[in-house]
């Protein structure tokens, strides 16, 4: 016996000791605090505040009755619950995940026996759920799980550190151990959006007013810098109650809008829903055919009431007989046979390749989570009737970013500018630090984005726009209407329309570019009743907050030349 303890207690004492020391030893990881989501102007979107994550070993809480009454104020939960979660005899529970700083240091100053307290994080939204779609969200780890929130995990997330300790098995500090050793973590980087935070706030508002007056399923609207091609407020709206189950829609989020009957969407529907975007893609064969000088404005055009493509029957959305109409009535009054006689000179192989110029079936370069290229004919393809109904938006679908990008285009005098949603990235230091400006190139020539900026001025002034106006600007805008496909089925549902309008402000010397989308409004549902207005509610925030001047000559003479016109489209 006595050999025996000298072996255990002299030679092999250190070997024993260090075992020991092992087998309580532990890693505990240490999350780094993650990176915040501003907007434009610093305004906090997300961010994350430290907090504590309080447990108990109550195999070493003595007094389960005075330590309950103690923390129950801190903890915020009632003495009696807390007294029975401390007497359980488990050796391990959790008493708070996310208790603030400034109660977890009045627990750490009392030193209560048996609790012990880990670093963790909570991630708040100061602003609820504004711009939720696009934001994103992150799941009960911490992680980013949609959105930016996920796009930019890497960067947001930062790098965890940690600590060695001496702890039980169940993972509860002894009282006798410290910290042996720490590796300490790294913050997240932050984001500063290129979204302006009030401008947001009205684009929501305008749009999920009119979702409700229109009985509209879902919405989209986003604002542009004409220049830059940063996006400065995208919505994602849809309607809470239940939709046709024959058509499909975006799922609402549990996120509410601050507008009864509408919530968020789960989905940036601006980049990841498709649509036939009816007329606003009339822009395509416009552009082709000024670009490669087939036509003028003025040119005129015999227009009949029909015609018929391959055995199939195209007209206009109102009956008419034989019309003499000029290059410029036909965008105006967005008839659909005038389209097909411009898209006919073009032909097939001129009107795929200004799809393609216009940015139509590629990725816009945002890589945003689920971002959908959109889905488009080609040569491949092709058939006889696609003549007609590709210019007038039938058989092609794209997003509404998309529609937008290809009208900036216009705005920005033939250069075509990728948008963006992030302009810079922020420091634990709160220095910022610029991404790179997005991509350009020339899509059109200058004088063919001329030409048709007073040509979309036009559907304003003169066409089915009107609702479009603002006192004191020039406006320019399309608008369309266009049936919803069966799902499944080479037909379309029966009174079931996309409506929209896309343009830019001020027409003479644009600086913002907007579209609005509304999906399935009843009754009235045309581009030019529903989505117009909204068009003008946004913008005019936007050119006012923004302090752009206004128009010389468009203070009321565009309002009143619109007042007089219909806003009646062909579909």
């Amino acid at each position: 016996m006595g050999f025996r303890v000298i072996e255990l207690q002299v030679f092999r004492a250190h070997q024993y000791q260090r075992a020991a020391s092992l087998q309580l030893r532990q890693t505990v990881p240490m999350p780094a605090v993650r990176g915040g989501i501003f907007d434009r102007n610093g305004a906090v979107l997300a961010m994350s505040v430290p907090t504590k994550q309080v447990i108990a070993d109550d195999f070493q809480i003595s007094h389960p009755v005075e330590e309950a009454a103690a923390l129950s104020p801190l903890l915020g939960i009632p003495a009696d619950k807390l007294q029975s979660m401390l007497s359980r005899h488990s050796g391990y529970a959790v008493l708070s995940t996310h208790l603030d700083t400034t109660k977890a240091a009045i627990v750490a100053k009392n030193r209560f026996p048996g609790i012990t307290m880990f670093d963790t994080s909570s991630r708040v939204v100061p602003n609820g759920p504004l711009a939720s779609s696009v934001v994103g969200v992150t799941n009960g780890q911490g992680l980013g799980a949609a959105g930016l929130e996920y796009q930019y995990e890497k960067l947001l997330a930062g790098s965890a550190g940690q600590e060695t300790v001496l702890q039980t098995p169940f993972g509860v500090s002894l009282p006798q151990g410290g910290v042996l050793k720490t590796k300490p973590a790294v913050a997240g980087a932050g984001i500063e959006l290129t979204m302006d935070q009030p401008l947001q706030y009205v684009t929501e508002q305008a749009l999920g007013a009119q979702i409700v007056a229109s009985h509209a399923i879902s919405g989209t609207a986003i604002v542009m810098d004409t220049r830059t091609g940063q996006i400065l407020s995208v919505a994602n709206l849809v309607a809470t109650g239940a939709p046709d189950p024959n058509l499909p829609s975006p799922l609402a989020s549990q996120a509410p809008s601050g507008i009864p009957g509408v919530a968020q969407a789960q989905n940036n529907l601006a980049v990841t829903q498709t649509y036939e975007p009816g007329s606003v893609f009339k822009i395509v064969p416009f552009a082709a055919a000024f670009e490669s000088g087939q036509i003028q404005p003025s040119t005129s055009f015999s227009v009949p009431s029909h015609v018929v493509v391959d055995a199939h029957d195209f007209h206009d959305a109102e009956a008419h007989g034989a019309l003499t109409m000029t290059a410029t009535q036909i965008l105006e009054q967005s008839s659909n046979i005038g389209t097909y006689l411009i898209s006919n000179q073009l032909g097939e192989s001129q009107l795929l390749a200004e799809v393609e110029r216009l940015g139509f079936g590629q990725s816009t370069g945002l890589d945003f989570p689920g971002e959908s290229n959109g889905l488009l004919m080609n040569a491949t393809r092709w058939q006889p009737t696609d003549i007609a109904a590709l210019p007038i938006g039938q058989v092609d679908a794209v997003t509404p970013l998309q529609v937008l990008d290809a009208y900036n285009v216009v705005a920005n005098r033939g250069i075509f500018v990728s948008p963006s949603l992030v302009r810079a990235t922020t420091g634990v230091d709160g220095q910022l630090h610029a991404v790179a400006a997005s991509a350009s190139r020339r899509a059109m020539q200058t004088s063919t984005a001329a030409t048709l900026a007073a040509l979309l001025q036009g559907v304003v002034t003169s066409g089915t726009g009107a609702k479009a106006a603002i006192p004191g600007y020039l406006i320019a805008g399309k608008t369309g209407t266009a049936q919803i496909p069966t799902p499944g089925q080479d037909s379309y549902l029966t009174g079931a329309y996309n409506a929209t309008f896309v343009g830019f402000a001020p027409a003479d010397n644009p600086v913002l570019s907007a579209i609005v989308v509304l999906q399935r409004p009843t009754p009235s549902f045309f581009g030019g009743d529903t989505a117009a207005p909204v068009f003008a509610k946004i913008m005019s925030y936007a050119l006012h907050r923004y302090g752009i001047p206004t128009s010389p000559g468009g203070s009321g003479a565009q309002t009143a030349a619109a007042a007089q016109n219909s806003t009646r489209e062909s579909t």
